[in-house]
């Protein structure tokens, strides 16, 4: 096992070599196997990854051609001293999300308070002025949430960013898990760890709890809407429409029936009453937002609008992913619950602030630097790993469009370890939670989405950029 640098924190062994009590199980196992087992096993899952459609597409790639998301055949182990508390700090962080986006499209009392810009809201493109005044079904706007964390230290969690709109990979986890379960079944009778294969049950029960005043009286009917195959999720749609038991639905299969969305069967149009949407808000209804679009379905915000079915997420949730109001997260937790935040921000610079800007401009090789609207590691640039010519060419987009970007540090990520071929050796990763919300509460699947930079030194763990994804695992006490 290669140690990791100096700066980071080894997630299985300490400064002296000794593996964690996270690890010790697993270790005790690993050292007992022979020595080609895992590159086999890693083979096996593989093609079993193939065989089942688990891809994505990479937008903008010059080949079309689906890939595989890399899969890592060692796990990443959590105590469940360090999830109880990991726990405490997502609930409070999403309760506050909840009360946030409430409050935004209803008094904005924050605002009114001084302790959010109003320049924030105005002319962001993801403050819907279409929600405002509205409270949806059961108080309830971020039905599914992904909070990213990444570890710095022994209880050292830090947010890096909030998943309000449509958070993705829980396909990714579920497979993940239900291939290492396959791979090694004597490994889970010696290490105790939390199930996670409940969650398509647990979703389908919480969006079901969600439904409008219009299901009063039946049980709800739950659809995902998707884009369609093209888009780069698809295999995740229709694989919780499928583990839920729920309908596959695309916006040209749904319309506006009887003040209900009805989606078209062998035996005529059927309400349904919660839509788990996977389209973006601008593509929701043509009547709405973009005109043109074929994806969403024309009407549906009126029928929302009037108590005749459920969106999960809420339209204009993305307003929380903005990562300049991220940046704003600590006052917001505080403003909303009454408490200091449990889980720390990355420490943020809006380039939006002349002095803020000023130091990003002179600090640019030392700084991460992100656009506030950007996701899956584009439109990014990380200082230390960019030539100088990157460099420069930023320096030129941050300068014409400050207010479209933020900065931080470039944090020491914790490792785990990768298999190689010459053993085990560290590499960075993240923790994407997966967040259920409803009016019967918050639940948190244990453990999440791990994903793992695979290139060593890399800080970089998406999958459109290289990266790979593990089993994360939470330990039973």
């Amino acid at each position: 096992m290669t140690n990791s640098s100096p700066s980071s924190y080894d997630e299985m062994v300490d400064a002296d070599g000794a593996t964690r009590p996270a690890y010790a199980g697993y270790r005790q196992w690993f050292e007992e196997q022979p020595p080609d087992l895992l590159r086999r096993k890693g083979s096996e899952a593989e093609a079993f990854f193939r065989r089942t459609g688990i891809t994505f597409n990479v937008y903008g790639a010059e080949d079309a051609e689906e890939r595989l998301i890399p899969f890592d055949m060692v796990p990443r182990i959590i105590t469940a001293h360090q999830w109880r508390r990991l726990s405490r700090g997502i609930e409070q962080r999403v309760r506050a999300l909840n009360a946030f986006l409430h409050d935004l499209y209803h008094r904005q009392e924050i605002v009114r308070s001084g302790r959010l810009p109003e320049r924030l809201l105005k002319g962001n493109a993801a403050f819907l002025p279409q929600m405002a005044g509205f409270t949806p079904p059961g108080g309830v706007y971020t039905h599914i949430v992904g909070i990213d964390l990444v570890r710095t230290g022994e209880d050292d969690f830090m947010v890096l960013e909030d998943n309000a709109r449509t958070p993705s990979g829980v396909s990714y986890m579920l497979e993940n898990r239900e291939t290492m379960m396959a791979m090694f079944p004597e490994l889970f009778t010696r290490v105790r760890v939390r199930e996670v294969s409940d969650y398509p049950r647990r979703l389908a029960r919480s969006l079901a709890a969600c439904a409008p005043p219009a299901a009063r009286g039946h049980k709800p009917v739950v659809a995902v809407l998707t884009p369609g195959i093209y888009n780069s999720a698809y295999f995740e749609h229709a694989f919780l429409a499928d583990q839920m038991g729920a309908e596959l639905v695309e916006g040209s299969d749904l319309r506006v029936e009887n003040g209900r969305i009805a989606m078209r069967t062998t035996r005529g149009w059927k309400p349904i009453d919660v839509i788990y949407r996977r389209v973006d808000d601008d593509y929701l209804d043509p009547l709405s937002f973009q005109p043109d679009s074929v994806l969403g379905v024309a009407g549906i915000m009126d029928v929302y609008r009037a108590g005749g079915v459920t969106i999960a997420n809420a339209p204009g949730t993305g307003i929380a992913d903005d990562k300049a109001i991220y940046s704003f997260m600590p006052e917001i937790v505080e403003f909303y619950t009454g408490e200091k935040p449990i889980l720390k921000n990355v420490p943020t610079w809006r380039c939006s602030e002349p002095e803020a800007l000023k130091y990003v401009l002179d600090n640019l090789a030392d700084l991460v630097v992100k656009e506030v609207h950007g996701s899956g590691g584009y439109g990014m640039l990380i200082g230390p790993t960019s030539s100088k010519k990157e460099i420069a060419a930023f320096e030129a987009k941050l300068r014409a469009r400050p207010h479209n970007y933020i900065a931080q540090p470039t944090l020491s990520l914790s490792t785990v370890p990768i298999l190689t071929k010459a053993g085990l050796a560290p590499r960075h990763v993240d923790l994407r939670p997966f967040v259920l919300v409803s009016p019967n509460g918050i639940d948190i699947t244990p453990g999440g989405l791990t994903r793992v930079a695979l290139k060593k030194g890399s800080l970089v763990v998406n999958s459109s950029q290289g990266g790979g994804t593990k089993d994360s695992w939470v330990l039973d006490d």
